[in-house]
Formats: C-alpha cells, sequence, structure tokens
C-alpha cells in the first residue's frame, strides 16, 4: 500500500512535525489521576482532562459537549449499583463537514487501572518518562497515547487546511475500565456516526470483535462450630464446613470451562471460547471456628452468538446457574442449603464484519505507513462493542500492543504512536471524503 497523493503526504508529514506536540498531549493526559474507580469513590481528575480535550477540538471549530450524566437508578443490570459521574463528565465533540461524506466516530477512554505496586515503576506513573524510544507512564499504552494521536491527527489535517466531506464525532468517555459505563451514556446522549474506531493499543489490528462478561458471586452455606471438636452428622445438628462444600463447586466450574472448550457453539473465528475462571474466595470468621458460609466470585467471558434476543447475558447466566446446581446434587446438604447466586453487571459483546469498509481503510492506511495489521479479536472487552451494538460499527485500532497495559511501567513507542496518530488522520480523509 501507499499513499495516494501529495496531500497524504503533506498530511502524513504534518503528524511526523508534530511529534513533541504529541508527546506533550499525552504527557498531559497521563499527569490527570483517571483511576478507574468503584461506586462510592471520589472523583479525580476526569474533568480537568476532558475540559483539555475540549478546548483543544473546540480551538478547530469543534462544538464540544462535556456533561455528566444521570445516575442510571437500581436495577440496571449493565451499570453497577450506585455509580454516578458528579465530577466524572463524557466528552462529545462534533467537526461538522462541508456535507456528502460519510461521518467517521473517534473514541477513547479517560481511565487508567491503578498503579500498584507503585514502588516498582522505575519513574513517577504520572510523569510521562521517554526512554529508549518509548514514553512510560499510567494510560500511556491503554490508552492516553491513542487519544493524543487522535487530537493530534485532526489538528494536522486543520494545520493542512483539509476540508472534510463528512463529520467527525470526537467522544472520550469515563468507566471503560470497570464496567462501560461511560460509553453506554455516550450512546444513551445521543453518540452515533455512520462508523468508529476505538484507540485501543491493538498493534494495528482491527479488533472487530470482543467477549463480553457476566460476574456471579456464588454463595455456599455451612453451618458453624468448633473446629477442634467432633461433630456429629448435619442432620443430627453438626457444624458444616461451607469451604470444603465449595470444592463441588469449583470443580462444576471448571468441567463447564473444559465442555465449553469442545463445544461447537464455542468456536469463534477470533475469539477463544467462553470461559469461567474463579477470582475471588471469601470463607471464614475465625481459625479455630468451622465456617458458616464461603462465597466465590467468578468472571465469566462469553462470545457475541450468546447474547440473547434483549441484548443481554442472560442465557449465559441461567446455563452457569443450572450447571453448578447439577453439579452440587448429589449432596443432600444443598437440597436444604441451595447455591445463592448474585450478579453484578453485564459487559455486552459485541462484533462487526471483517472485511467493513472501514476496517479495510484503517488497515490500509496503517500499511502505507509500514504496519501491516489484519482483522482480530480481543478476549476480553472493549468500549467499541457498546457503539456497535447501538448502530455505529466500531472497531479498536491502534499502536504497539497491550503487553505492557495494566502493568507496572506501562509504555507506548513513540514511533508507534505517531505512525498511528498519521494513521488516524488518513483514514479520516479517505472515509470522510476531502472537498476542494
Amino acid at each position: 500500500m501507499e499513499l495516494q497523493s501529495a496531500l497524504e503526504e503533506r498530511v502524513v508529514q504534518a503528524v511526523r512535525d508534530a511529534k513533541d506536540e504529541l508527546i506533550g498531549l499525552t504527557a498531559e493526559l497521563v499527569a490527570c489521576d483517571t483511576t478507574a474507580r468503584l461506586p462510592g469513590d471520589p472523583a479525580r481528575d476526569e474533568e480537568r482532562l476532558q475540559r483539555l480535550l475540549a478546548a483543544r477540538l473546540e480551538a478547530l471549530g469543534a462544538e464540544a459537549d462535556v456533561w455528566e450524566p444521570e445516575p442510571t437508578g437500581a436495577g440496571d443490570r449493565f451499570v453497577p449499583a450506585g455509580l454516578d459521574f458528579v465530577g466524572r463528565p463524557q466528552l462529545a465533540a462534533g467537526l461538522p463537514g462541508s456535507g456528502g461524506g460519510r461521518s467517521i466516530l473517534l473514541n477513547g477512554h479517560i481511565d487508567a487501572v491503578d498503579v500498584q505496586p507503585r514502588e516498582q515503576w522505575l519513574s513517577d506513573p504520572f510523569v510521562l518518562t521517554e526512554r529508549d524510544g518509548y514514553l512510560f507512564g499510567r494510560g500511556a499504552n491503554d490508552m492516553k497515547g491513542g487519544v493524543a494521536g487522535l487530537v493530534i491527527a485532526l489538528e494536522a489535517l486543520h494545520r493542512q487546511g483539509v476540508r472534510l466531506a463528512g463529520d467527525v464525532i470526537f467522544c472520550t468517555v469515563t468507566d471503560e475500565e470497570s464496567s462501560g459505563a461511560g460509553g453506554r451514556a455516550a450512546v444513551a446522549h445521543g453518540v452515533t456516526a455512520d462508523a468508529g474506531i476505538a484507540a485501543e493499543a491493538t498493534d494495528f489490528d482491527a479488533w472487530v470483535s470482543c467477549r463480553g462478561t457476566v460476574t456471579p458471586t456464588i454463595t455456599v452455606a455451612g453451618r458453624a462450630g468448633h473446629a477442634e471438636m467432633p461433630q456429629p452428622d448435619w442432620r443430627d445438628g453438626g457444624a458444616v464446613n461451607a469451604i470444603e462444600k465449595l470444592v463441588a463447586v469449583i470443580n462444576g466450574m471448571g468441567a463447564l470451562r473444559e465442555e465449553w472448550k469442545a463445544r461447537p457453539d464455542h468456536v469463534h473465528p477470533l475469539l477463544a471460547p467462553g470461559d469461567i475462571v474463579p477470582t475471588i474466595v471469601h470463607g471464614g470468621t475465625w481459625m479455630v471456628t468451622i465456617p458458616a458460609s464461603c462465597a466465590v466470585t467468578a468472571d465469566i467471558m462469553y462470545l457475541p452468538r450468546h447474547v440473547d434476543a434483549e441484548g443481554t447475558g442472560k442465557a449465559v447466566e441461567a446455563e452457569v446457574i443450572d450447571r453448578l446446581n447439577k453439579a452440587v446434587a448429589g449432596d443432600p446438604w444443598f437440597a436444604e442449603h441451595p447455591l445463592q447466586f448474585a450478579w453484578s453487571d453485564d459487559v455486552v459483546p459485541a462484533e462487526m464484519p471483517a472485511d467493513h469498509p472501514l476496517v479495510t481503510c484503517a488497515l490500509n492506511c496503517a500499511a502505507a505507513l509500514g504496519h501491516r495489521g489484519e482483522p482480530a479479536g480481543l478476549n476480553s472487552w472493549h468500549d467499541a462493542a457498546t457503539f456497535t451494538r447501538a448502530g455505529t460499527p466500531t472497531f479498536s485500532f491502534g499502536p504497539d500492543g497491550i503487553d505492557t497495559a495494566h502493568a507496572v511501567n506501562e509504555r507506548v513507542s513513540v514511533g508507534g504512536l505517531v505512525d498511528f496518530s498519521a494513521a488516524i488522520a488518513l483514514a479520516v480523509m479517505r472515509w470522510c471524503g476531502v472537498t476542494s
């Protein structure tokens, strides 16, 4: 693949000339503490970061909308209970085209995971540091570097006097790392386009599909008693060790995982089969007391094909409940003390055609700069799924890979970030169209 015109050559050079600005903007974003939050956590620097981005986009002529969504209230299976957006606004900024072209969504999330263990970082995680051609800092890879690349791409187009036919919608959201609530709020606010790109670190692949997640906490009942005293049968009032009873549940999870690996409905060309992984266990209160209860939380990943007609993972939940109940059915204790299931929010997967024109466009633009990516899948989840399900087919596309995302000494390469920004500028031109 090659650049298609002298204008494209000038735009690519303009992005490369803006390398220091790209690094500088990434540093400003990294300096904002937007650590992913749980319900009840205080606001951090989310508003400062969004206002910073809004100001850059307004300087290009965009109309920026910075808003705090209303809480969804109790009973929303897609958003954690008690989550609010006070001090944590979303941003949507529209750059209108001259008309007649296709619109494009450029999306990113501004939250980043915590920096622990902080003492293992070689430099301050909130101070972007350049070493050996890489930029180090929390969010540099996932995905503040990508967000900065989107902005610099638009600024380069503006400086070169490029007049787009189609509209550009720039949207940055909160809460991708925890629940996807920010993306859902953006969709509810009316953010839409003909197609979109999310700036995750994909090593220039196009993540066109992803898995979703439902998360149960399963509580096993026991009966307390002195751990150092012989106990009668439970039917005669004896103690029952809830931790020991949990073993059948864990074994049931393992059996279901192995079944999913072999089942035809769990075969996907770009994704791993669904999975169920126990991740948290709580049980017992005292070292010499037989535990009266034990709870296990599991991370359950499911494929797009298992989303039900209502757009939920309820069918997956029902299968898991049925299988784990069967796993303990041979123990008469559970007939009188059944498993208790509590489900957190449902993070719903999606996929779009691997040969979608914007996918092909973005991959061709990267190839023109020496990066040959291909359609791929994300075995985790990303905000692109929310926009896709809402009618804006969206995939993730960005520099480097995610090998240092969420890790100590997170990094992104300078060269990769510059080329990503240039590829976005090219993709916007080719997708939206350019008028004279």
